[in-house]
């Protein structure tokens, strides 16, 4: 049977590009069969807008999310990020400021001083637990992981460095969040036209960090959550999915295994018109 070629992209403009492709390369040679196919996983570095077009998934990874943003607009690659995530629809995960970026809305951001791809329908707080020095680790249980390895049942050891929150989940949205425009200190993602009518998907809270600080306690009102919520540090909403931690910077490859199985299902249900340039 001939394998079925996936080429799966990290994007390397900034960050921690590599450890997140080492941590892939792993997880390839665990992954269980997710169907009868054959598969030949290619991992890319992603610079180019032409890196991007052979991906069917992306990474986008930690770093300075300013940084990665302005080093993407100058390289004419923002625009081809936002029809990846946005139009396309193609499986992309954001660590930390890659989760930033992903977000329809973040706040903490002076007016044209950080632009964003959007994805989310969320609105996060940038750097929310503090500076470099007050970095932090902790352990999660994260009840998405499926039983892939043999640790499974141990917590997974998220590393937070001045990691972003999702302080709210917004109203799922066809085009801009208009509402979140009028705050102070925060930018918005422009639109994007979708594809093949797929409609609005709402986001999921897929783990938080118990223990919400006071700081956003106080806003528990106006973020529309509850006490025992505590800190939203994993979402998805559809294709996209987004962690305020850092996997990569660990030796654990559960997430990502369990990320490729989603892409891989991503893929299978795909239809083929939409199939990939050749590479």
């Amino acid at each position: 049977m001939t394998p079925v070629i996936l080429h799966i992209g990290v994007l390397a403009l900034q960050g921690a590009f590599f450890e997140h492709i080492k941590l892939l390369r792993q997880a390839v040679a665990q992954l269980r069969p997710v169907s009868e196919e054959s598969w030949n996983i290619v991992i890319l570095e992603v610079r180019t807008a032409n890196d991007l077009q052979c991906c069917e998934a992306l990474i986008i990874p930690g770093g300075e999310s300013t940084t990665v943003s302005l080093v993407a607009e100058r390289s004419n690659l923002l625009e081809p990020l936002r029809h990846f995530v946005k139009v396309l629809r193609k499986p992309t995960w954001g660590t930390c400021a890659g989760l930033i970026l992903l977000a329809e809305s973040a706040n903490r951001v002076k007016k044209g001083g950080q632009e964003l791809i959007g994805g989310l329908d969320v609105r996060v707080n940038r750097n929310y637990f503090g500076r470099q020095t007050e970095s932090f680790e902790a352990d999660l249980n994260l009840a998405f992981l499926e039983k892939e390895t043999s640790s499974d049942h141990e917590p997974f050891r998220g590393i937070f460095i001045r990691a972003p929150v999702v302080e709210k989940i917004l109203p799922p949205a066809s085009g801009e969040q208009k509402e979140e425009a009028v705050r102070d200190e925060t930018v918005i993602a422009p639109a994007k036209d979708i594809v093949h009518g797929q409609g609005s998907w709402p986001v999921e809270v897929m783990a938080t960090l118990p223990g919400r600080s006071k700081r956003l306690a106080e806003k528990l009102e106006s973020a529309g959550l509850d006490e025992e919520t505590g800190d939203i540090i994993a979402v998805r909403q559809r294709n996209v999915f987004g962690t305020s931690f850092h996997p990569e910077l660990t030796s654990d490859v559960r997430i990502h295994i369990w990320w490729l199985r989603e892409v891989l299902n991503a893929y299978l249900r795909r239809m083929p018109s939409d199939d990939p340039k050749e590479c």
